[in-house]
C-alpha cells in the first residue's frame, strides 16, 4: 500500500489503487498525514473482523477538503477520519453531527451513508475519558483537571469532555490566553462558572493551577520533539498528581519524565489514539472494535 495518497489520486482511484491487497474504503485525511498511526491500527481491526476493506492515508489540503469528501462518497468509501487541519471544516461539511462534535467544534470521524447523508462524530473527548480510566484508574468526574494548550482543537475536545463528564473543577491554560474566552463561554453555558477558570501560560499561573489540580492533560505540541523541555517543570509536580500527555510519538515524553522525577503517575497519548479509533470503528461498522488487536498494532508501529 502506498504510504500516502493525494487528492489527485482520487480522480483515478481504481487505477491508482489496483495493486492494493483489498479495496481502500477508509482513510485518514490530513495536511500533513504521513505520520499517522491510524492505518496499521485500523487495518489490523479490519483483518481481525474479516471485513473486506482497507484503510489508507490521504494528504488533502484545506482547499481540497470539500471536493475530496464528495469524491470519497462517490467512490464508495465507508468513512474517514479527519485530523489537523480539517476537523472544523468537517463539522461544516457534514449533514448531521453528534453532540460531542458540536461542543468540540470539530469532527474527527465521518460516516458516508447509503441514503447520501454524511454524518460526523467527535471521538477525541470520549477517547480521552476512556484512556484516563484505563491508564490512570480515574474518572474525569472525580478530578480537578488542568488542560494545557486548551486553545487548539484537541484541547477544546478534551476540555469539553471534562466539563460534560462533570469534572470537579476545570482550569484551561494557553500561551495565547485570548483564544480561551470563546471556549470558556461555551463551557460556562452548562458547567458551573465557579469551578471554571482560564489563564495565561506563565509560571505563577501554572504553579497555582497545578497546586489546585489532580489531573494534568497536555494538549500542546511541547514534547513532540525529542529535545523539547517538559511543559511543566518537575519541581511543580507532586506524587499525588496524575498526568496525561496526548502526545504518542514517544513511549516516555518529556512531561512523563518530569512526572517520574516527582514520583507521579503518567501515560502517553497512545491509549487516547486507541480509544478514539475504536469508537470511530464502531461508528462505521456498528460492532465492538477488537481493542486488543488494535492496541498490539499501535505498540508495534514505529514512532
Amino acid at each position: 500500500m502506498n504510504a500516502v495518497y493525494t487528492f489527485a489520486d482520487l480522480a483515478n482511484w481504481e487505477r491508482v489503487t489496483a495493486g492494493e491487497p483489498g479495496p481502500l474504503r477508509l482513510a485518514v485525511l490530513g495536511d500533513p498525514v504521513a505520520h499517522s498511526a491510524s492505518p496499521p491500527m485500523q487495518n489490523a481491526a479490519l483483518a481481525a473482523c474479516g471485513i473486506a476493506a482497507r484503510y489508507c492515508r490521504l494528504h488533502i489540503r484545506p482547499e481540497e477538503f470539500t471536493a475530496a469528501l464528495r469524491l470519497l462518497a462517490e467512490r464508495g468509501f465507508i468513512g474517514v477520519n479527519c485530523t489537523i487541519p480539517h476537523k472544523g471544516a468537517a463539522l461544516a461539511a457534514v449533514d448531521e453531527a453528534d453532540e460531542h462534535a458540536h461542543r468540540a467544534a470539530g469532527v474527527n470521524t465521518i460516516v458516508f451513508h447509503d441514503d447520501g447523508k454524511i454524518r460526523g462524530f467527535s471521538t477525541d473527548g470520549p477517547g480521552l475519558a476512556r484512556a484516563v480510566r484505563e491508564q490512570l484508574g480515574a474518572d474525569l468526574r472525580d478530578l480537578r483537571v488542568l488542560v494545557l494548550g486548551a486553545g487548539g482543537g484537541a484541547g477544546r475536545a478534551v476540555a469539553m469532555q471534562c466539563a460534560c463528564d462533570g469534572a470537579r473543577a476545570l482550569t484551561l491554560i494557553n500561551r495565547s490566553p485570548e483564544k480561551l474566552q470563546p471556549l470558556h463561554d461555551a463551557i460556562a453555558a452548562f458547567y458551573p462558572v465557579g469551578a471554571l477558570s482560564i489563564g495565561p501560560w506563565t509560571e505563577p499561573a501554572l504553579a497555582h493551577a497545578i497546586e489546585v489540580s489532580d489531573l494534568i492533560v497536555n494538549c500542546s505540541a511541547l514534547g513532540m520533539q525529542p529535545d523539547d523541555p517538559s511543559p511543566i517543570p518537575a519541581a511543580l509536580l507532586a506524587a499525588r498528581h496524575l498526568l496525561y500527555d496526548t502526545i504518542y510519538t514517544a513511549d516516555r515524553t518529556p512531561l512523563m519524565r518530569a512526572a517520574d522525577t516527582a514520583g507521579a503517575r503518567s501515560a502517553n497519548g497512545l491509549a487516547m489514539l486507541l480509544h478514539q479509533g475504536a469508537l470511530a470503528f464502531e461508528n462505521w461498522f456498528h460492532r465492538p472494535a477488537p481493542l486488543d488487536v488494535m492496541r498490539a498494532a499501535l505498540v508495534a508501529h514505529p514512532r
